[in-house]
């Protein structure tokens, strides 16, 4: 019988450390555009995404929203807080920006401490995903026309290299596969689960 060895969990000058260094980064995988028609390459619209890790005593975790059902576009689906630049931003500060808007989160809490290569969606935008180390307790109050639920994925589950699951369907008439993450309650897919994936990639050394 095999048994599954939990993985180690880093510190956070561990993560610190790995996100600065190149080679770390160089596990991500490049995002390729190749959700658009007649192959054609569009001009990506820049926006960020906040990657909050909650430093719990019982162990860390990964800020997840769930999307409101009221909004038009991915209703419903889980999500970074996060959104488009404006004018003469910086992709921390948006970041920043959208996680105040969107669940509350006081600016002045995160500890930023790097990026992951820029995520490029099939909806036409560029994310660089901004990480930021927060300290519980968090109060935080999302906004109910952005969000509907807040919840945390292990950090161990991220690292844990038989997690995420690759899954196929079909989109705008073309056969796709994709990364899901577990959970009892949520389904990470899309854009989310593939900067979870990086972010594994970076952080499991």
């Amino acid at each position: 019988m095999s048994l599954t060895v939990p993985p180690v969990l880093p510190s956070r000058t561990e993560v610190e450390a790995r996100l600065a260094d190149p080679a770390a980064l160089a596990r991500a995988e490049a995002m390729r555009v190749d959700d658009f028609d007649r192959g054609e390459t569009p001009q990506l619209k820049p926006a960020a995404v906040l990657v909050p890790i909650v430093w719990h005593e019982a162990g860390p975790g990964i800020l997840l929203t769930v999307r409101s059902a009221r909004l038009s576009s991915h209703a419903g689906q889980v999500a970074f807080p996060g959104g488009r630049l404006e004018p003469g931003e910086t992709a921390e500060v948006a970041a920043l920006r959208e996680a105040a808007e969107e669940v509350g989160l006081d600016p002045r809490l995160p500890t930023l401490v790097g990026t992951l290569p820029d995520h490029r969606t099939g909806t036409g935008y560029r994310v660089t995903p901004v990480v930021a180390f927060l300290d519980p307790p968090l109060d935080l109050t999302p906004d109910p026309g952005e969000v509907q639920a807040i919840f945390e994925l292990p950090l161990a589950t991220v690292l844990d290299p038989a997690a995420a699951i690759r899954r196929q369907g079909e989109w705008r008439g073309r056969r796709r596969e994709y990364w899901v993450w577990p959970h009892d309650e949520h389904l990470v897919w899309g854009a989310t689960a593939a900067i979870l994936m990086n972010l594994s990639r970076v952080l499991r050394g």
